[in-house]
């Protein structure tokens, strides 16, 4: 018996659905463009090829067998997630007046602040750790089924993030109004800081 792949794709597709740290950065990006919307969306993927690695590898369980590595993890993840957001909310303060569109996004500020919003996920280790190996097929190398089974995720949710990278870039220019930029910019910011507060105090 192999793999079960639309059952897999289903719990992927579920994990995806629901908006998390990844969703907001990309969005966010993708409101400025899509070009830093992308750059973004390839920057979460970039990161969960290093999960993928690290689980092919076999740490990924011993990370998740592990409270303080997970905890430094869930800490600095929290961190960076409300110090992205506290400076989103600072900087459109900081405008001295509506014509002030902001502080521009290049491709790779987008890639990077999305590649360690990726990185510093616990869950993403969890994923990773605990759901993928439940359809791991015995009697077939572990390590290349992890690699496949994460492959496909990376895949399904660079699909996934191009339907929401279009729709962001869609949007831009109506973002680009200085006034609906600020009031975005506050709100991202303000998601980015509860989802960072969230994650410091809930136990993995």
């Amino acid at each position: 018996m192999g793999i079960h792949w639309w059952a897999f794709l289903g719990v992927v597709a579920v994990a995806y659905a629901i908006p998390g740290p990844d969703f907001a950065v990309i969005l966010r990006s993708a409101s400025r463009g899509w070009r830093t919307g992308a750059a973004a969306a390839l920057g979460a993927q970039a990161g969960l090829c290093v999960h993928m690695l690290v689980a092919t590898a076999g740490l990924s369980v011993l990370l998740a067998q592990s409270p303080s590595a997970l905890s430094a993890i869930r800490w600095a993840g929290a961190a960076y997630l409300i110090w992205l957001g506290v400076g989103l909310i600072r900087s459109s303060f900081r405008r001295s007046d509506a014509s002030d569109h902001g502080e521009e996004l290049s491709t790779g500020t987008a890639f990077t602040q999305a590649l360690f919003t990726n990185l510093l996920n616990p869950k993403a280790i969890l994923f990773f750790a605990a759901v993928l190996p439940q359809f791991v097929v015995p009697g077939v190398p572990t390590g290349a089924q992890v690699l496949a089974l994460g492959a496909v995720d990376v895949l399904a949710g660079l699909i996934l993030w191009a339907v929401l990278v279009a729709i962001g870039a869609s949007l831009a220019s109506w973002f680009a109004r200085p006034k609906v930029r600020q009031r975005w910019d506050r709100a991202t910011g303000g998601v980015l800081t509860g989802l960072g507060a969230t994650l410091a105090t809930t136990k993995i």
